[in-house]
């Protein structure tokens, strides 16, 4: 039976939702009985003591705003009665917690090994534009050579975007090193690179990025200098396919597994369910010498003291203040709001404040201590937790994760969404209504958790799952031929 509502922490203020309940239900928290004055929607938050004007509510264990009125007890509290209380930028004190993960049974999955050593769970033929003036070329290119697909190869993608020219400063170098990581990435078993000629990221520019790389696996094509551009790249994806075709999948320890982890239309759920299973995930996978990545910035604004502290040393500590505040003076730099958020759809799911949908989101770190700190396109090095620098932006959060080295990524959602991104990307419902609805779309799901299933059991499902897709086994998004991707864009365009 699904249990009707929850209180998360202790200490809390608020009960959530987890289903409609009317107004008149009683609830029992705490040997206190409880009534509803009004109907709280599934995901929503109602009061369990009363609570003054500019008092703290307290959710996770953590302030998540500040009432804007006096809220009676079993009230529903959202954005109508409650705010954020965050303000810009902030000083940060060093509280180091020693959250070491035991190490745990290896595990492998079946992959990929390149010649370069690297670890790919899947093997295809990623066509790359350097420029957006080539892009309908791309995807001509990807439909003829569909008939090309032979051997082992999986797939052969075109990952058109708008950039590559017009651009300056950092827009420009974010905008090569993105692609130079994704020539670089070792899904793809064979890489074209579709550059026109004339662009500011010629295919020049852009191998000083790419650097060393394979020449059987990596072929480049400037179309500016070709007579028939798509005929001569039909050309040199059939020597792609011949190289890549014949590569076959061996057992690979989950050691060498890099997973990224991202959420997108969360609602009340979200931190209650998914996110907390992807992070029992994250320090599973950690503890059998794995990566994970965690991105989106914006969204942790209100609990980067949370990751702050539980960063492994005092250089990373003051890494992971200059990745927040960085992004607070990128916002201010444009004058915006910094906490311009939670989304429409967030707030219909029930998440009131920045602070809210922040600690939701950040219960996909688990609880393993901050291992790198990149900054955007910046390969992953460290083993463990990563904190990379990105926007909240589905897309390009999600590319950015691939282009850091994610092999697959792990997208929570509350809402559903159909997009891909680069690599296999899991889209893990919140809620067993979406699951049921949207199985289109929905990979797995964590609605489970309050229907009966313990953490450690959907944990383990989910880690089960995540080692079939990184064996071949194709996501949603993957059965329905998407590939996505999305460039940061800061500064101004030419």
């Amino acid at each position: 039976m699904q249990q009707k509502y929850i209180r998360i922490h202790p200490a809390d203020k608020v009960a959530v939702a987890l289903c409609p309940l009317e107004a008149g239900t009683v609830v029992s928290i705490d040997d206190k009985e409880i009534t509803l004055t009004e109907d709280i929607p599934q995901g929503h938050k109602f009061v369990l003591d009363d609570l003054d004007a500019d008092e703290p509510v307290i959710k996770y264990g953590y302030p998540i705003g500040i009432t804007r009125e006096p809220v009676k007890k079993g009230s529903w509290l959202h954005v109508h009665n409650m705010k954020t209380a965050l303000g810009d930028l902030l000083t940060y004190t060093y509280d180091k917690q020693d959250t070491a993960l035991a190490a745990t049974e290896e595990r492998f999955f079946q992959g990929y090994r390149r010649a370069d050593g690297k670890a790919g769970v899947r093997n295809e033929i990623w066509i790359i534009p350097t420029v957006g003036c080539v892009n309908n070329v791309a995807t001509a290119i990807e439909k003829r050579a569909q008939s090309l697909r032979s051997g082992s190869i999986e797939a052969i993608a075109a990952f058109p975007h708008p950039y590559g020219c017009s651009q300056m400063g950092d827009d420009q170098e974010n905008t090569r090193q993105i692609l130079a990581d994704l020539v670089n990435h070792p899904n793809a078993g064979g890489v074209l690179v579709l550059g026109l000629g004339c662009e500011n990221s010629n295919i020049e520019e852009l191998k000083k990025h790419i650097g060393p790389y394979d020449e059987k696996r990596v072929k480049f094509l400037v179309s500016q200098e070709s007579d028939d551009e798509i005929e001569d790249a039909l050309s040199l994806i059939r020597e792609l396919v011949d190289y890549a075709g014949t590569a076959k999948r061996e057992p690979i320890s989950c050691s060498e597994l890099v997973i990224g982890m991202k959420c997108g239309g969360s609602d009340g759920l979200s931190g209650i369910t998914a996110n907390p299973t992807v992070g029992a995930f994250s320090d599973l996978l950690i503890s059998k010498g794995g990566t994970t990545i965690l991105t989106e910035v914006p969204e942790m604004f209100g609990a980067e003291t949370l990751l702050m502290n539980r960063c492994e040393n005092e250089e990373l500590f003051n890494q992971t203040v200059n990745l927040i505040n960085d992004f607070k003076n990128y916002f201010k730099s444009h004058n915006q709001t910094i906490y311009e958020n939670p989304s429409p759809g967030n707030k219909k799911g029930g998440i009131s404040t920045l602070e809210d949908k922040s600690m939701g989101c950040t219960q996909k770190s688990g609880s393993a201590p901050v291992r790198g700190v990149l900054s955007y396109g910046e390969p992953v090095k460290e083993k463990g937790l990563n904190l990379l620098s990105a926007p909240g932006n589905d897309l390009v959060a999600s590319t950015a994760l691939a282009a850091s080295g994610a092999h697959i990524v792990l997208f929570t959602t509350g809402r559903g969404t159909p997009f891909a991104s680069p690599v296999p990307t899991v889209k893990i419902s919140s809620n067993s209504a979406l699951y049921h609805k949207k199985g289109n779309w929905i990979d797995f799901n964590c609605g489970e958790l309050v229907e009966g299933t313990d953490l450690a059991s959907l944990r383990d499902k989910l880690f089960d799952y995540v080692i079939a897709v990184a064996s071949g086994e194709e996501v949603k998004s993957e059965k329905a031929g998407f590939h996505d991707m999305a460039i940061f864009k800061q500064g101004v365009t030419l």
